[in-house]
């Protein structure tokens, strides 16, 4: 499976890269669990979810500075 590329997090709305963002901490929270009791059978997936939440984690943040910058702009 290939790395998810970042224009389907720049594709969300707000509210949806919220969501996605607290779905893939809690299964990164699932892997570690699993890792712990050593059921883990596909340890990409720690890879997968890690650079997924980067993805989604600057997203958020380009957005954060587009909303001050234009708030900047309009005093």
């Amino acid at each position: 499976m290939p790395l998810p590329k970042i224009e389907d997090a720049r594709s969300l709305s707000d509210k949806e890269l919220q969501e996605q963002i607290v779905a893939v901490k809690r299964e990164l929270f699932q892997l570690r669990f699993q890792k712990g009791t050593r059921q883990l059978e596909k340890s990409h997936q720690f890879k997968h979810n890690r650079h997924r939440l980067a993805q989604l984690m600057t997203v958020e943040r380009e957005r954060q500075l587009a909303s001050i910058v234009s708030d900047a702009e309009t005093e």
